[in-house]
């Protein structure tokens, strides 16, 4: 049925669906994150984190089951094997959509503990979202513009600091931790106006990385590496939903985390400096990834073409 619908009844039907799935979600959601919020006990709290978890993750499989019924989307995925659901990671991407979220979920759910997104201050006030973020103890991150820390120095790190007390949090129970470095989606006015040396992705921001690294360092037993593609092109949530995205590719590469790009990131310029050298060199690596595997599916599409042309004639 999914593969005769139209674009936009496609769509209207999985927003309904998604919609019901979060109403019926919705309830032991705010009860468990109501009395986690009116029992500031720590044991308590601890065992609400992990009931909100629970809640969040079924949210998260329904909304799976419904992609998978209603759309028709081409997964490859590469590296998501050997994963352990009771180990910790700090999971590094690449962000162009919204829909990358929704990409990460589905590759992830059930693999690994469930993902902690850094937030930014501004979307904690979205309804529903805003409280199962805060429930969830998803870093918030306030980012300041050059203009207002050079007003306010007192504000400088102040990101920073929330990051590391949001990390303490974290070592009650596995988790995985997930940041995407660029800080933005990728579009080409943002790639232009930072003038980045990269091909596919924006300039990768440090701070955040490395205060998360450092705060968990000894809680964490991987990092991963994830490289998202969309080798047809980057598709909004409601082209998404209208089943326009047929293909996504994931590369996992699961990495110890080196001793030596551990430091003071706040007070050690030498060390500042170590580590942003070392981010930009993964997202070099990352970037030639990118490359090849849009290279290859290019040329796979164009190798098909000649296949169906020869056939037809």
């Amino acid at each position: 049925m999914k593969r005769f619908l139209p674009g936009r009844v496609r769509g209207v039907i999985c927003a309904f669906l998604i919609f019901c799935n979060t109403v019926f979600w919705m309830f032991p959601l705010f009860t468990t994150g109501f009395l986690k919020f009116v029992i500031p006990v720590p044991a308590s709290r601890t065992w609400f984190s992990k009931a909100v978890t629970f809640v969040c993750a079924a949210w998260n499989g329904c909304n799976n089951t419904i992609f998978k019924f209603m759309l028709n989307v081409k997964w490859d995925i590469a590296g998501a094997d050997n994963l352990k659901k009771n180990d910790s990671y700090l999971v590094l991407s690449n962000h162009q959509t919204w829909v990358d979220i929704l990409v990460l979920e589905n590759v992830f759910l059930g693999k690994i503990p469930f993902l902690k997104f850094f937030i930014k201050q501004e979307l904690m006030w979205i309804p529903v979202l805003g409280f199962s973020w805060w429930a969830l103890d998803y870093p918030v991150m306030k980012r300041y513009s050059k203009e207002v820390l050079e007003k306010n120095p007192h504000l400088k790190g102040t990101d920073l600091d929330t990051t590391r007390k949001a990390c303490e949090k974290f070592k009650t129970m596995p988790v995985s931790v997930m940041n995407f470095a660029e800080g933005t989606r990728f579009t080409k006015e943002k790639h232009q106006r930072q003038q980045s040396p990269f091909k596919h992705l924006l300039r990768p921001k440090a701070g955040g990385t490395a205060f998360a690294l450092n705060a968990l360092s000894d809680h964490l037993h991987a990092m991963l590496n994830v490289t998202i593609v969309y080798p047809r092109g980057v598709k909004n949530l409601w082209e998404f939903l209208c089943g326009e995205l047929d293909e996504v590719v994931v590369r996992i590469e699961r990495m110890p985390i080196p001793r030596d790009i551990l430091g003071n990131y706040d007070n050690d310029p030498e060390y500042r400096k170590h580590f942003q050298d070392w981010l930009n060199s993964l997202w070099l690596e990352k970037d030639k990834q990118i490359q090849c595997i849009i290279e290859q599916n290019n040329r796979m599409r164009a190798t098909a073409r000649q296949d169906k042309a020869g056939f037809a004639n």
